[in-house]
């Protein structure tokens, strides 16, 4: 059956469990009678015309576009709340995430964000992108796949996260950036579907207030030279940004599938 756009949006805050769509996700470009998608994680003019040339009626984006790029540094209130949950007091939650904000809302101020959205439009082709939902349910299927084995050592939650499809199907592999697979994982937190990883400061706030083990999909150079400098008596563990990003987005796409929506997956790990 045909969808429109506000209907692909509702399946993504469905698939996250939500009902308010967050700041760094929007419907850019308006659509009705959609039957056929296609969904990529970053969307520039070249996808939207690849759409055009395919027959697709929308285009999913991923990662932020347009004017979610612009609000996206607005949703890093959410590592907040995940460090609060694992027993770090609020005053240093929150000076954490203000320093990632900060740095994040100043480099988007400089971005030129208008030119995908101006080219779909030029092209009217439909758009929307789905971030913190897909990455919502992403976190869900990791969390599950780390409670559901072992959680002794650090290469026991490394192993369970490489055991996911999109994992084990990735070219790159879950790493421990920081510490050793050998070490015992204590308490451990996964820091995902927060906008962004939290860097230096939000591992350090972690490791400082009784995390032993600290969990992202990626991490900055800069942020892990830092946090050998200073030496972070903790495990970083890494799991694959690709990877990662392709569970939410086969979560999506079955979704849309369900409803008879032909998904064209561009650049996304099978996870099957």
């Amino acid at each position: 059956m045909a969808v429109d756009t506000e209907k692909i949006m509702q399946v993504g805050l469905d698939l996250a469990g939500w009902k308010k769509m967050p700041a760094d996700s929007a419907v850019h470009v308006k659509g009705r009678n959609i039957n056929k998608v296609l969904i990529a994680i970053d969307v520039g003019a070249a996808e939207l015309m690849l759409a055009r040339q395919l027959g697709c009626d929308a285009v999913i984006a991923h990662h932020p576009i347009g004017v979610a790029s612009v609000n996206f540094y607005k949703v890093f209130d959410r590592h907040v709340d995940f460090m609060m949950e694992h027993g770090v007091p609020t005053k240093t939650a929150k000076e954490a995430v203000a320093k990632l904000k900060e740095r994040v809302e100043t480099r988007n101020h400089a971005d030129i964000y208008s030119e995908v959205v101006g080219a779909a439009k030029a092209l009217g082709m439909p758009l929307v992108n789905i971030h913190q939902p897909c990455d919502e349910y992403m976190r869900q299927v990791i969390l599950k796949a780390i409670k559901s084995g072992r959680t002794e050592y650090v290469s026991d939650i490394v192993r369970s996260i490489g055991k996911i499809p999109e994992f084990s199907n990735a070219a790159t592999k879950v790493q421990v950036r920081l510490g050793s697979e050998k070490n015992r994982a204590g308490h451990w937190a996964l820091v995902v579907a927060a906008g962004t990883n939290g860097g230096y400061h939000i591992a350090k706030a972690y490791m400082q207030h009784g995390v032993s083990t600290v969990i992202y999909l990626h991490v900055d150079y800069g942020d892990l030279m830092k946090m050998r400098e200073d030496k972070l008596d903790g495990n970083l563990v890494v799991m694959g940004h690709l990877a990662g990003d392709s569970i939410g987005l086969n979560g999506l796409a079955d979704q849309l599938e369900g409803l008879g929506v032909e998904t064209v997956r561009v650049g996304i790990l099978p996870g099957r």
